[in-house]
C-alpha cells in the first residue's frame, strides 16, 4: 500500500501538478487509507503558479488547482514519497541520481503504454486539452493498480 505518492516533471508548472490534482480528483473517497498526493519539478523554481492554460482546463472539469505553488524537487522529498511518477521516462534516472536510495521506486506515469507526456508548456491550447487527457487516462491506470 502506498500513502505518499510523487509526481515529477521538469518546472513543476504543468504536468506534474495537473496530475496531482486528478489523483486527487480521481482517488475514490470510499477508501480507508486515502493516499496524499504531491509534486514537484527536477528544475522548478520554487513558489511559481500552475500554468494559467492547464488550470483553466481542470477547471473545466470542476479541479481546482490555483492554489498549487511549484517547488525544487529535493532528496528529502523524494525520500518521503512511497512512489515516484515521473512524466519522462529519462527521469527517472534524473531522480535516482538525485537520491540513489530511490532505486525501485522510480517508475514513468506512462509505464503502463511505454510512453512519456510531452511538455505543452507555451504551445497551443490544443497540446494542453490532448496531454491533458492523456494525464488523465495515465492516471486513472496507475489509480487502477494502487487502490
Amino acid at each position: 500500500m502506498f500513502a505518499n505518492v510523487l509526481i515529477v516533471c521538469h518546472a513543476n508548472v504543468c504536468r506534474s501538478p495537473a496530475a496531482e490534482a486528478l489523483f486527487k480528483a480521481r482517488q475514490r473517497s470510499d477508501v480507508a487509507q486515502p493516499i496524499a498526493f504531491q509534486s514537484a519539478g527536477l528544475r522548478a523554481k520554487d513558489g511559481a503558479d500552475i500554468d494559467p492554460v492547464m488550470s483553466w482546463l481542470l477547471a473545466q472539469q470542476g479541479i481546482r488547482a490555483g492554489q498549487h505553488r511549484s517547488r525544487r524537487l529535493t532528496r528529502r522529498i523524494v525520500r518521503d514519497a512511497d512512489l515516484v511518477l515521473v512524466t519522462e521516462r529519462r527521469q527517472v534516472e534524473d531522480v535516482e541520481s538525485l537520491d540513489p536510495a530511490a532505486r525501485g521506486k522510480v517508475y514513468p506515469l506512462g509505464k503502463w503504454e511505454d510512453a512519456d507526456v510531452v511538455d505543452p508548456h507555451g504551445r497551443a491550447e490544443s497540446d494542453y486539452r490532448k496531454s491533458l487527457m492523456f494525464i488523465d487516462r495515465l492516471v486513472m491506470g496507475w489509480l487502477n493498480k494502487i487502490c
